[in-house]
């Protein structure tokens, strides 16, 4: 037999949920970190209920006061969580009860579905403005490194093989290109939060005389223009998890992008690359192999972000077959999206450190851009320009790598002869393709690796990221 009802709900019940189910069922472990948006939105909704007057002045600063008071005692760890009133928000509107007896009106025209709702959109918005300035940091060190290193060479990989020349810096920038676009995406997924759900209740509203664009105002839930934004159906409302999988999703995809990054940097800094020492702050060593640093920080980047990952698939598994509106299934959407925060926010900031302490070795860099192949488009290139059609330019350019390979020289080691036999347009100055740098400043498109380009570019970061 459970024991008399204590939950707010527990009129319809002749007695309350049993230990096993109150375990079962609690969330107050996990949401009670929603308390400060969770005290933001009661007290507007306080504020609402005195302006329509379902409330008076005095009883809304009351609660107000009662309101702050308990999160003060949050804030300091002072506050005790009772698991047996199940939430985050029956928690504070029991504490606040026992202090203020107008708290028992608190809960007037409201549910907790729309109460929660308005929480995770408040939290929503705070985590995505979190998360945009730690990848900023990201961002800030990838750019100094950038500008350090910017006279640096090294080679640029496809399929993992030596393909062409670039300078370290473009290829520095070229990560910061895929953050900015996660930064962009948080952006978008906070715009999509700011929509006040406050006044949608249970899932149909409710009879009284409520303002939503009052609440949705005091809360913030507002354009560019300072007018309210308020949700438009009540059903969709209670229902839409969207935003949770849209914000992990694009925790997903920025831990994708931590992963790529990581993964350069781990071959990088291996002795087969040995173009960058990692920063022994970010590495651990072996219990048995005393010569090892190992790329720790860089190797569990690659790990988080199949946790990422696996949070968006719980998400949209969690939601795939729920019929509307809300279903008790959605309380567990929060640990996700919870994990999904702190696993990015920490990630930005270890890579952060990580490239902040990064040394390029120029020696190992240079040596490794020495390889004249590397040029071996350029020398198509070459033979375009003396009007030698690209495929026919690209086929003899191939005969002469074998003949290089053959003779087991270098390529710009053959002679005029070499590679006279193999296409008449060779002239005497086919060797001057070669020049890294000569190379390297004919690339000045747009968006190309050419000094001036790069310049550009790093300008263009330094603004962006100011």
């Amino acid at each position: 037999m459970g024991k008399p009802s204590h939950v707010t709900w527990g009129g319809r019940f002749a007695a309350g949920p049993a230990e096993l189910m109150l375990q079962f069922s609690e969330s107050v472990s996990f949401d009670c970190r929603l308390a400060p948006f969770d005290v933001a939105g009661s007290k507007a909704h306080a504020a609402m209920l005195a302006h329509v007057g379902l409330i008076t002045a005095k009883e809304r600063d009351a609660i107000h006061g009662g309101l702050d008071a308990i999160l003060a005692e949050i804030e300091a760890g002072k506050f005790t969580w009772d698991t047996r009133l199940e939430d985050v928000h029956m928690n504070i509107e029991q504490a606040l009860t026992k202090r203020v007896p107008a708290a028992a009106k608190l809960h007037t025209a409201r549910s907790r579905n729309d109460q929660v709702a308005t929480d995770m959109r408040l939290f929503f918005k705070h985590a995505c403005a979190v998360l945009q300035e730690a990848v900023k940091g990201a961002e800030r060190a990838l750019l100094a490194q950038a500008e350090a290193n910017r006279e640096i060479l090294i080679p640029g990989y496809t399929h993992l093989q030596r393909a062409q020349p670039v300078f370290l810096a473009h290829h520095l920038l070229a990560w910061l290109e895929m953050l900015e676009r996660d930064r962009a995406r948080f952006g978008a997924v906070a715009a999509q939060a700011n929509w006040c759900p406050l006044g949608a209740g249970a899932m149909a509203g409710t009879t009284l005389p409520i303002d939503r664009e009052f609440t949705a105002r005091a809360l913030g839930f507002v354009d560019a223009r300072g007018r309210p934004q308020v949700t438009q159906n009540s059903m969709d409302t209670v229902a839409d998890r969207d935003l949770f999988l849209e914000f992990a999703a694009a925790c997903a995809l920025l831990g994708v992008h931590f992963s790529r990054i990581a993964e350069d940097l781990i071959l990088w800094s291996s002795a087969e690359f040995k173009f960058v020492e990692l920063p022994d702050a970010f590495c651990t060593g072996s219990s048995l192999m005393p010569q090892k640093k190992n790329p720790d920080s860089c190797e569990l980047l690659r790990g988080k972000a199949a946790r990422l990952q696996g949070n968006l698939h719980t998400l949209l598994t969690l939601v795939k077959g729920l019929p509307l509106t809300y279903n008790r299934d959605l309380q567990e959407d929060k640990p996700p999206v919870f994990d999904s925060f702190d696993q990015a926010r920490i990630c930005a900031e270890v890579l952060a450190g990580t490239v902040a302490g990064l040394q390029v070795r120029a020696d190992r860099c240079a040596e490794a851009v020495r390889d004249p192949a590397l040029l071996a488009t350029d020398l198509a290139d070459y033979l375009v320009r003396r009007g030698v059609p690209f495929r026919d330019a690209h086929h003899a350019v191939g005969a002469v790598v074998r003949r290089a390979e053959e003779r087991q020289v270098a390529l710009n080691e053959l002679t005029d002869a070499d590679v006279r036999g193999i296409h008449a347009a060779f002239a005497a100055d086919w060797v001057e393709v070669f020049d890294l740098r000569r190379a390297l400043a004919k690339r000045e498109g747009t968006g190309m690796p050419g000094p001036r380009q790069v310049a550009r570019q790093l300008a263009r970061w330094r603004k962006v990221l100011a």
